[in-house]
C-alpha cells in the first residue's frame, strides 16, 4: 500500500511502486484531466504539479512521490468556481480539441506560482515541452498572461480583505 497526497487529500493506493503516477490518477483515483498521450514523457498531455514543479506523470513512478504533494487540474478549481488559470483558458478560448490543454494549464500554473509576471519568452520556454497539434499557441499565450492578471487581482483583493 502506498499513500499519495493528491489535491490535498491522502489516498491509499494498492499499486507497484514502479507504476507511473498517470495510471493511478486515471484508473484508481478517477482523476481524468491528465491524459495519456505518448507514454514516453515527450508530449506533456499528462503534466501535473508535484511540489510546485511541472512533472510528466506518465514517466513518474509512485516510488518517487512519497511525502510529496501532487496537484492535478481537478485540484485547481471546479466548473462552478474555476481557478484563474482555468478561467483564463476558457475566456481566451485556448482549447481546440482539448487533449493538450490540461497539461498546458498545469505547466502554466507551475510557472505562475514561481514567476507571477512572466514574459512571452518565459511562457514559451516553459510550455515548450508540451505539444499542441491544433495550433492554438497564441491563444494559450494570451491565456497565461490573462491568468497572471487574474491571479494578481485575486492576490490584491485578498490582501485588502486581510487588513
Amino acid at each position: 500500500m502506498i499513500t499519495l497526497k493528491v489535491n490535498g487529500q491522502d489516498h491509499q493506493v494498492d499499486a507497484d511502486p514502479d507504476t507511473p503516477l498517470l495510471y493511478v490518477l486515471r484508473n484508481d483515483l478517477e482523476l481524468n484531466a491528465a491524459k495519456f498521450g505518448c507514454g514516453l514523457g515527450q508530449c506533456g498531455s499528462c503534466t501535473v504539479i508535484v511540489d510546485g514543479k511541472a512533472v510528466q506523470s506518465c514517466v513518474t513512478p509512485l516510488v518517487l512521490l512519497a511525502g510529496k504533494q501532487v496537484t492535478t487540474l481537478e485540484g485547481l478549481g471546479t466548473a462552478a468556481a474555476p481557478a484563474p488559470i482555468q478561467r483564463a483558458f476558457i475566456e481566451e478560448q485556448a482549447a481546440q480539441c482539448g487533449y493538450c490543454i490540461a497539461g498546458m494549464m498545469m505547466r502554466a500554473q507551475a510557472l505562475l506560482m514561481r514567476n507571477p509576471k512572466p514574459s512571452d519568452a518565459q511562457i514559451r520556454a516553459e510550455l515548450e515541452p508540451n505539444l499542441c497539434r491544433c495550433g492554438t499557441h497564441m491563444r494559450i499565450l494570451r491565456a497565461v498572461h490573462r491568468a497572471a492578471r487574474l491571479m494578481d487581482t485575486a492576490d490584491a483583493a485578498s490582501d485588502r480583505s486581510v487588513r
